[in-house]
């Protein structure tokens, strides 16, 4: 791909946010990045990880938030709506149905055990985003050290996210300069 970025119309932002929110099972992540960077070409790869990065560190749903971020972008406001709206449109009508079979069963085994499998697959999705990520950052090693540091202190040392994103993002400003980032 070129790093040429295409500029969509607002019912591009609706219509491919739309897809992503009804195909994007288990989350949409892994979904998004493809969409938005290989697909369609309306971010690069690097643009991508940034506002994700952006998108991460704000309260509520990563996605969303980067919905909003990519629709503000080409189209205000306006542009904003049409993204968010998109993405958002066809899981929360799934959510009211799924619920509302949920809890006629909920009570069953099988049903638990559903619950736990998806879990699992889930976690993979997650995982695998993770490492596209990490793997987008190859030219920057520092960036990569934070990022394994992040994790680290998450997960094995139990520190709040805020407190972390913070102290990371400090860390890593010291350690890639700007014009290194280019």
């Amino acid at each position: 791909m070129t790093n040429e970025v295409e500029t969509p119309t607002k019912g591009q932002l609706f219509t491919g946010f739309l897809v992503l929110g009804a195909t994007g099972f288990g989350g949409v992540l892994p979904l998004s990045r493809r969409m938005i960077v290989e697909r369609r070409g309306w971010l690069d790869a690097a643009e991508f990880a940034q506002l994700l990065a952006l998108c991460q560190f704000l309260p509520g749903g990563n996605v969303v938030n980067l919905s909003v971020v990519i629709g503000r972008r080409f189209h205000g406001r306006a542009g904003a709506v049409c993204a968010a709206g998109g993405l958002l449109a066809v899981p929360t009508l799934l959510v009211i149905m799924a619920w509302t079979v949920y809890s006629a069963f909920d009570t069953q085994p099988l049903v638990h055990a559903a619950m736990w499998g998806l879990a699992a697959g889930a976690s993979g999705l997650v995982g695998g985003v993770a490492v596209r990520l990490l793997l987008a950052l190859r030219a920057k090693p520092q960036a990569a050290v934070v990022a394994l540091a992040v994790l680290a202190a998450i997960w094995l040392l139990g520190i709040s996210l805020p407190i972390v994103l913070v102290a990371g993002t400090a860390v890593a400003l010291l350690m890639v300069r700007p014009e290194q980032s280019r």
